[in-house]
């Protein structure tokens, strides 16, 4: 499987793509703002795009509607401080095949994959 790293602080990136190379999966590349994902996710092609959402340029929920309709073979996975239920609705209208909140990346970030991978989207149970 095949990654982009989207998030406007380059320690989180830098954790997230450590925590995939524990795995099988591949980091094509990373980009700090939703301008730049979208540039990247149209040059590389990825088979998933974690995503943040609060970012300078264009925001994480922004890029993701624009990508699901310029890559729509990218799965998008929302990568957010946030735990918000009228976040996790908007992260789906936008397109978003899951959502982990970077307090439990650790935890869930691999079985998003996983999840994805087969085809199956991933959402918390509960949400405040």
């Amino acid at each position: 499987m095949r990654i982009l790293i989207v998030d406007d602080h380059e320690i989180v990136r830098k954790g997230i793509r450590t925590l995939l190379s524990a795995e099988r999966y591949v980091v094509l590349g990373e980009a700090a703002d939703g301008e730049e994902a979208i540039e990247k996710a149209e040059e590389l092609k990825p088979d998933v795009i974690l995503m943040d959402v609060s970012m300078p340029r264009l925001n994480g929920l922004e890029a993701t509607r624009r990508i699901t309709g310029t890559v729509p073979k990218a799965s998008v996975i929302i990568v957010s401080q946030h735990e918000s239920s009228e976040l996790l609705r908007q992260a789906v209208a936008a397109g978003a095949k899951g959502y982990v909140t970077k307090s439990e990346l650790g935890k869930e970030l691999i079985a998003a994959l996983s999840a994805i991978e087969k085809g199956e989207d991933f959402f918390p149970k509960s949400m405040p």
